[in-house]
C-alpha cells in the first residue's frame, strides 16, 4: 500500500485539541495521571532506578530545566525522556492496548512532556500531541501483526513507540507533514527492543521504552532542524513493515485513522504484571474470594491462556516455576497466580516479599500454564483466561473475557484515583497529592507544564540525593 507515511504524517501534523472528541481528551488525562503515578514510584522504589540515574549522570543528562517524574534535581529534555520512558514501564503497571499488544504511555508520554517543557507548550497542545502518539503507535503494530512481530524477536512497545513519541514530539514543535515525514525517517533508524530480556531477568524491557521516547523526541528535534530522514518510512523496501515482520498489512496502519479512537482501547492495569496474566488473576482472585481457597487447600491450578501469551508468562514451564527476580516474578503466571492465592491480590510491594519466598514457589509449582482454546478464540480481541482449580474437597472453574482494566470493564474514577494514591502515597504529602491528579486530570487547562510536573518532586529532596527513602509526609510535615 502506497502513501502509508505521507497519511500518517499528515494526520500527525494536522490532529488538534478541537479535532478530538471530548471522551478521548478525557480518556488521555486519565491515562496522563496513571502514568506519572507509576514513574513516581518507580523513581523511589524499582531496582533499576539506581543505575539508570547514575548512568544519566555519567552520560552528562543532569542539571538542564526538564522534570524528571519524582525526581528533586533537574535534567536535559532527552535526560527527561529517557528516565521518564524507562521509569514509567519499570514497573510492569503501565497501560495495555490487547490487540496491539503493546504499552502506549510509557514511551510516548514522556516525549511529549519533554517536548511541551522545551517548547513552553499548554495543554491544549500537550493532549492532542500524546493521542496523536497513541493512534500511530497503535496501528503501526496492528499492521505489523504482534505475534509475528514477537516471534522475530521485537518488543513492539519499544519498536512501534519510537514513531508514537515522534508524533507526539514533532506535534508539540510544531512540524509539518515533510518534516513529520523526515522524523518518521529518522526513527526508522532508531526502532528498537529484543525480548532476550525473558530468558534471565534482565532490565533492559524498561530501558527499551525510554530509548523510544528519547529517540523520538530526538528525531523530532532533527527534523525541525532540518535533517532529512529517508521517505517511505513504513512502507518501502526496507522500510518498517517489510523489515520487521514477514506478513505486514501496511493498509490497517491507517485504517480508520482520525475518526475511530484507538485512544478509547487503552487499558490500565489492575496488577503490576504482564497484561496476559491479568483475566487469570480476576477469575482466580474471584474463585478464591467466594470459595475461602487457601493455599494448603490447592492440589494444582491450571491456568489457560491464548498461545502469545502463554510464549511469554507460560513458557519455560521450569523457568516460570523459579523466578529469582521481580521481572521474572512479572512474566510467570505461575508466580502471579501464587501470590494472588497468598494475598489475596497484587500490588507491587508483594514482588519483595515473595520472590525467593519457599511457601509462594512451593504454591508456584503447583501451577501449570496451558494454551487454551477458550482463550484463543477470544484473542486478539481480549486477552481472556480461565483457571481450573483442582482441591481436596472439590474443584472450581472460572473463565474471564475481558480482564479488569479494559475499556469494557474499565477502572472506575474512584479505583483509577486509588491506584493513583498508592503508587504515590509514600512520599507526597495528602496535598500535594491532591493537586497534583487534579491537575493532571485537566492538563488541557494548564499553561505551564513543567509547573504541573514539579509537584512530582520530593518535599525532602535531600533524602532521596543521599539515596534514603522518602517517608509519607502529612499535612502537618508539609
Amino acid at each position: 500500500m502506497a502513501d502509508v507515511t505521507r497519511r500518517i504524517s499528515e494526520f500527525a501534523a494536522g490532529i488538534s485539541f478541537d479535532g478530538v472528541p471530548g471522551d478521548v481528551i478525557e480518556r488521555a488525562e486519565m491515562l496522563l495521571m496513571d502514568n506519572v503515578g507509576i514513574a513516581l514510584r518507580a523513581r523511589n522504589d524499582a531496582e533499576s532506578t539506581p543505575a539508570l540515574i547514575k548512568a544519566a549522570q555519567a552520560l552528562g543528562l543532569e542539571g538542564g530545566d526538564s522534570v524528571v517524574i519524582g525526581d528533586g534535581l533537574g535534567y536535559t529534555p532527552l535526560g527527561a525522556a529517557l528516565i521518564n520512558g524507562t521509569l514509567a514501564h519499570s514497573l510492569d503497571f503501565d497501560d495495555t492496548h490487547a490487540a496491539s499488544s503493546l504499552h502506549s504511555s510509557a514511551p510516548i508520554v514522556p516525549a511529549a512532556l519533554a517536548a511541551a517543557e522545551m517548547a513552553g507548550a499548554r495543554g491544549e497542545e500537550l493532549i492532542p500531541a500524546i493521542i496523536a502518539g497513541y493512534e500511530i503507535q497503535i496501528r503501526l503494530s496492528l499492521a505489523l501483526g504482534p505475534s509475528d512481530h514477537y516471534d522475530r524477536g521485537f518488543h513492539p512497545t519499544a519498536t512501534c513507540g519510537v514513531f508514537g513519541a515522534a508524533a507526539a514530539a514533532g506535534k508539540i514543535l510544531c512540524l509539518d507533514a515533510e518534516q513529520m515525514e523526515s522524523a518518521f525517517g529518522i526513527c526508522l533508524s532508531q526502532s528498537a527492543g529484543s525480548m532476550q530480556f525473558l530468558v534471565d531477568g534482565a532490565w533492559t524491557k524498561r530501558s527499551h521504552v525510554g530509548h523510544a521516547a528519547m529517540c523520538g523526541l530526538m528525531s523530532a528535534v532533527y527534523a525541525k532542524q532540518g535533517f532529512i530522514g529517508p521517505k517511505d518510512a513504513f512502507e518501502g523496501r526496507a522500510g518498517f513493515f517489510h523489515a520487521y515482520a514477514p506478513n505486514p498489512d501496511p493498509a490497517k496502519a491507517v485504517l480508520g485513522l482520525g475518526d475511530d479512537w484507538e485512544t478509547m482501547n487503552i487499558a490500565v492495569k489492575p496488577y503490576p504484571s504482564c497484561r496476559y496474566s491479568h483475566a487469570a488473576l480476576d477469575a482466580l482472585l474471584d474463585l478464591s474470594t467466594t470459595n475461602g481457597l487457601k493455599a494448603d487447600d490447592i492440589e494444582s491450578i491450571e491456568v489457560g491462556l491464548p498461545e502469545t501469551g502463554w510464549k511469554i508468562i507460560g513458557d519455560p514451564e521450569d523457568v516460570k516455576h523459579n523466578p529469582d527476580s521481580i521481572v521474572a516474578g512479572q512474566f510467570s503466571m505461575a508466580f502471579c497466580a501464587a501470590v494472588a492465592i497468598r494475598e489475596g491480590g497484587m500490588t507491587w510491594d508483594d514482588y519483595a516479599k515473595h520472590i525467593g519466598d519457599s511457601q509462594t514457589l512451593d504454591l508456584c509449582r503447583r501451577v501449570r500454564a496451558v494454551v487454551d482454546p477458550q482463550a484463543e478464540a477470544e484473542f486478539p480481541k481480549n486477552l481472556s483466561g480461565v483457571v481450573r482449580v483442582k482441591t481436596a474437597t472439590g474443584n472450581f472453574e472460572a473463565f474471564v473475557a475481558v480482564p479488569k482494566g479494559e475499556p469494557d470493564n474499565f477502572l472506575s474514577a474512584a479505583e483509577l484515583r486509588a491506584k493513583f494514591d498508592g503508587l504515590v502515597g509514600p512520599y507526597l504529602p495528602v496535598s500535594r497529592i491532591d493537586e497534583l491528579a487534579s491537575r493532571l486530570l485537566a492538563i488541557h487547562k494548564e499553561d505551564d507544564i513543567n509547573e504541573v510536573l514539579r509537584l512530582s518532586r520530593p518535599v525532602r529532596p535531600e533524602l532521596q540525593a543521599a539515596g534514603l527513602p522518602s517517608v509519607r509526609l502529612r499535612e502537618a510535615g508539609e
